[in-house]
């Protein structure tokens, strides 16, 4: 590729509607132009994680700490330069990365999704559009204790816990702070259509010179 792609990310607390917004980007901008990838693919294992302070016992997930951010870094700029990634596949069941890996090509856009995308100055320096997704908190835990009781084997009480133990704190001491980096700030997530507009818009914008 000649030219470089136009990289976007999309960043929010747990259950803000991150995914919701990126598959929104990808519909309307295209994902034959648009190299997608999710900082939650970037897990190291359950035991390369720090443990919990509280516990000594469950790794905390939502510390920095617990993504291989350099990997993604790395991935990035290859696609960034024209080249395809080998992006692992994580199982959140077992909470370990497989053997097998997802090709993901490059294209004119590239979009990320993932909670701590601006906690990391490394990476924020990748992106020309950071867009951040702010949802009330209660709407959150719902969001995420529904999904992680259906789609990730988790108990009501061991969401619960976690949430208290590790995903709340995290939030106010990294995701919170990190929206002064956004770009742009979508309250409501896919629901804001009038947001997402402006930024499908802006995107093709930036796409015209690529053309």
């Amino acid at each position: 590729m000649k030219n470089h792609p136009v990289t976007i990310a999309v960043a929010g607390g747990t259950g803000s509607g991150k995914t919701t917004v990126a598959e929104e980007i990808l519909k309307r901008v295209g994902t034959n132009r648009i190299a997608y990838l999710q900082h939650d693919s970037y897990y190291l294992d359950r035991s390369q994680m720090q443990l919990d302070p509280r516990t000594q016992s469950v790794p905390n997930f939502d510390h920095p700490n617990s993504l291989d951010t350099d990997l993604l870094v790395k991935h990035l700029r290859q696609l960034k330069s024209g080249h395809a990634a080998q992006v692992p596949i994580y199982d959140f069941t077992t909470d370990s990365r497989g053997p097998d890996v997802r090709t993901v090509a490059p294209q004119p856009v590239i979009l990320v999704e993932g909670l701590l995308l601006f906690a990391e100055k490394k990476l924020r320096e990748l992106f020309d559009i950071k867009i951040y997704v702010d949802t009330d908190s209660d709407i959150r835990f719902i969001r995420r204790l529904r999904r992680d009781i259906a789609e990730r084997g988790r108990t009501m009480e061991s969401v619960i816990d976690q949430y208290l133990n590790t995903v709340r704190p995290m939030h106010l001491e990294f995701v919170e702070p990190s929206k002064r980096y956004a770009d742009i700030i979508i309250p409501e997530g896919g629901f804001n259509t009038v947001a997402l507009d402006m930024v499908v818009a802006r995107i093709e914008g930036m796409l015209q010179p690529l053309a």
